[in-house]
């Protein structure tokens, strides 16, 4: 059985745009996420932490080495509700 090569053409078109669209996709997650994979399944413990993070740095994957907290730190909690005397 003869190969159709005037097939292959299309088929090289649609693998490569497929390709292309998943690569440009990743890409752009992994650039969103400072060059970090892209989390997935996170529990409510990750997303503390992440809202930690972004607190502390700014972003939500960012994480500072640094021990001293930036001002305001202590006041930005979801949980803070009145003054404290």
């Amino acid at each position: 059985m003869p190969v159709p090569w005037e097939a292959l053409i299309p088929f090289g078109l649609l693998t490569s745009m497929f390709a292309t669209a998943g690569t440009l996709l990743k890409t752009s997650k992994m650039a969103q996420n400072q060059g970090k994979p892209v989390r997935y399944n996170l529990d409510p413990w990750e997303e503390m932490m992440m809202d930690r993070d972004r607190r502390l740095t700014g972003h939500m994957r960012g994480q500072k080495s640094d021990p001293t907290p930036p001002e305001g730190f202590e006041t930005s909690s979801a949980w803070y509700t009145q003054q404290v005397s």
